[in-house]
């Protein structure tokens, strides 16, 4: 296979994610879009990595996945704590937390 064509799969899923960010309005939903964005970056990185053979591309990724899960668990929290206010994961409710 192509090293174009991982570029490509991730310039998709990449897009794919950026279109669910921007037209989704439940948060969970939002969430995974931006996964599979920072998951299309990984693709990249390790694909320039094998293109140069060397490492650092994949050491970045690793590095993107770590700050991925910590995103994760605080956005997990942050809709938590939407939904125990307010019976509702939608993007809206966020600015009604302010206090």
């Amino acid at each position: 296979m192509a090293i174009a064509n991982y570029l490509y799969l991730s310039a998709i899923l990449f897009t794919i994610g950026a279109i669910g960010v921007v037209v989704r309005r439940n948060s969970i939903v939002v969430f995974m879009c931006i996964e599979l964005m920072l998951n299309a970056a990984n693709l990249a990185f390790v694909t320039f990595a094998r293109i140069n053979s060397n490492l650092e591309g994949q050491v970045v990724a690793f590095f993107t996945m770590v700050v991925a899960a910590c995103e994760v668990v605080v956005g997990l929290a942050i809709i938590v704590t939407i939904y125990r206010s307010r019976r509702s994961a939608s993007v809206d409710d966020a600015s009604l937390l302010k206090r």
